[in-house]
């Protein structure tokens, strides 16, 4: 692997992916967005000056992971504690909604199959993509609607962490289903195996931090050593439970969102993911799509993809939150606050790919559905707000 190629490389993504991150800000679009638009750009698709080799994909599996730590850290235990059955309920449908709706879809385009098979898992992991929710776009509509502390607002925040929560536990069982070898069954034992030694560790772990953390306060080695934590249990949970590496990091962050200096550790992670593993990341996306091979099969099944994916969150969330006396009003903003897809959904698609379950052609359609997404949701939900009387009532009596 000649060193100079990848310096050139580096050079090139993080040039383009801050350049288009800061494009796709301004014309109110997610940063991650423009970042898969470098990739597409300096990719096969168009220039293809930088190609993807092990190296890239090796920093873009550790950006996966420092993405994923980041998102358990900053995961609320206490809001989720608060949050009960109603967002549950709500995160449950807006998986499940998804899950089957995406699974149909895509057998209608290539045909269905029996339980088990390779064309039958292929399908349910077109569905496990659109069970991923991405609020932070949503979260920024609401602060500028000055609705983000509304019984609305707090719920679907509420109910987005919960649904991660549960894709990522529907992402490590339909990767066991992957292994010929495997049965649901097993599947199910070591990722509820894994689950309950995390719970053991965790305890564990956090009393250690805390230690760390009370002598060592805001110094550096208390991000470093929760960081090889990450890994650690990253390693773990893919090596010896069949478990996906990101649910491991995941669970890491969440483990030690709890401590006191968990935004510090959070904020030196981030620095790292946001100057290079993050781009690296993105970008991959971009460098193994090639939209030159797109035909007119695909490009139908890529609109399929997104109209399922903003209805299922819709009609899913929509209908249960009516279910639970939302008027109809808010439960459409409901359902609406929770259809925007981003980087859970790109992980998720890159590790189908990763286990040879999925072709990197798809990733065109889930491009489509982040930036489709994010532009229609803000849009949406200003006009039902704009359509409601603004009171923060939220039940319909």
């Amino acid at each position: 692997m000649d060193t100079l190629e990848i310096l050139k490389g580096l050079a090139i993504i993080l040039l383009g992916t801050k350049f288009f991150g800061l494009v796709a800000r301004k014309v109110k679009a997610p940063q991650v967005a423009g970042e898969i638009v470098a990739g597409l750009l300096i990719g096969p698709t168009l220039l293809d000056i930088v190609v993807e080799n092990d190296f890239f994909a090796g920093m873009a599996e550790v950006g996966v992971i420092l993405l994923m730590f980041s998102a358990g850290l900053e995961t609320d235990i206490n809001k989720l504690k608060k949050s009960g059955v109603k967002a549950t309920l709500l995160a449950l449908a807006g998986v499940f909604f998804p899950l089957i709706l995406g699974t149909i879809m895509y057998m209608c385009f290539y045909g269905f199959a029996g339980f088990g098979t390779t064309k039958f898992v292929e399908a349910v992991f077109i569905g496990t993509i659109l069970t991923a929710t991405s609020v932070s776009i949503t979260v920024q509509a609401l602060k500028e609607l000055g609705k983000i502390s509304t019984d609305v607002g707090t719920t679907i925040m509420s109910a987005a962490i919960i649904d991660d929560v549960i894709g990522i536990v529907v992402l490590t069982a339909v990767l066991g289903l992957k292994d010929p070898s495997s049965n649901i069954l097993s599947v199910v034992f070591k990722t509820v195996a894994f689950f309950a030694l995390s719970i053991a560790i965790g305890i564990i772990i956090l009393k250690a931090m805390a230690m760390v953390d009370k002598r060592w306060p805001h110094t550096r080695r208390v991000p470093i050593i929760g960081l090889a934590i990450a890994f650690s249990l990253a390693y773990i949970a893919d090596k010896y439970f069949g478990v996906a590496d990101i649910t491991g990091a995941y669970v890491a962050g969440i483990i030690m969102s709890s401590l006191d200096d968990s935004e510090y550790i959070d904020r030196k992670i981030d620095i790292n993911s946001y100057m290079i593993f993050g781009p690296v990341f993105f970008a991959s996306v971009g460098l193994q799509t090639d939209l030159k091979t797109v035909d007119m099969t695909l490009m139908t099944f890529s609109i399929a993809f997104v109209l399922v994916g903003l209805l299922g969150k819709i009609i899913g969330c929509g209908l249960v939150a009516r279910l639970l006396k939302y008027n109809i009003s808010d439960s459409l903003k409901i359902g609406v606050g929770m259809m925007t897809r981003g980087e859970v959904a790109l992980i998720v698609s890159q590790r189908g790919l990763k286990a040879g379950i999925i072709d990197s052609k798809y990733f065109t359609a889930v491009i489509l559905l982040i930036v489709i997404s994010s532009i229609l949701t803000p849009i949406v939900l200003k006009s039902l707000y704009s359509k409601s009387s603004g009171v923060g009532t939220s039940y319909a009596g």
